[in-house]
């Protein structure tokens, strides 16, 4: 069965006051995660892998060896990447809950250093990629960055929250100011909520 475009679980411009404005998401939705959906199912159809979760294919096609990869796992892979992502924000969940918090100190110290060494890393992600909070399988979290649609998957890991620093998931609302893209995330859209739920 093909996979097809989720719908947003807010409305386009349910974030706008929060920093993500409405022409964002419907470029960075309607247009470049629907080109994801297109792709992949196009470059599975009539091989092995139709059928198959997006999970399992992005463990079996990732290539820990190759400078890049393959066109089936870029597009599934990034597929599965924006599925969460729209779910790690929102318009409400933006108070973190106590089970969270805990074990962020344990891990960082603080929430503030958690979000410094996130921002960190979403701003040193050199081109395009994405900037995670993972849960190890030893239980602790850490933050990670990974180039092009490569995610937490692949290593094993369990993503509790991922930002896309692709230029399309910012440069309308804030040109080429990442950092300041990276910041606004943290603090304004962010649904924590649902990046708890994920532990």
């Amino acid at each position: 069965m093909a996979f097809s475009l989720p719908d947003l679980p807010y409305a386009h411009d349910a974030l706008a006051s929060k920093g993500m404005s409405a022409e964002t998401l419907e470029f960075h939705h309607d247009k470049h995660h629907n080109a994801y959906v297109v792709n992949g199912n196009k470059a599975i159809e009539g091989t092995e892998w139709d059928g198959k979760s997006l999970e399992e294919i992005i463990k079996c096609t990732y290539d820990a060896g190759a400078v890049a990869q393959n066109g089936i796992f870029n597009n599934i892979s990034q597929l599965w990447n924006h599925n969460q992502f729209w779910e790690m924000m929102g318009p409400d969940g933006n108070a973190m809950p106590g089970e969270l918090e805990k074990a962020i100190n344990e891990s960082f110290g603080s929430v503030d250093k958690m979000k410094d060494e996130f921002k960190a890393a979403g701003a040193g992600q050199f081109g395009s990629g994405w900037a995670w909070l993972v849960k190890d399988a030893d239980g602790g979290l850490k933050v990670t960055k990974t180039e092009n649609g490569v995610n937490p998957i692949c290593f094993g890991q369990t993503a509790l929250l991922g930002c896309d620093v692709w230029e399309h998931s910012y440069y309308i609302d804030f040109r080429n100011a990442r950092p300041d893209y990276l910041s606004n995330f943290l603090d304004n859209l962010v649904n924590w909520e649902n990046v708890a739920s994920r532990l």
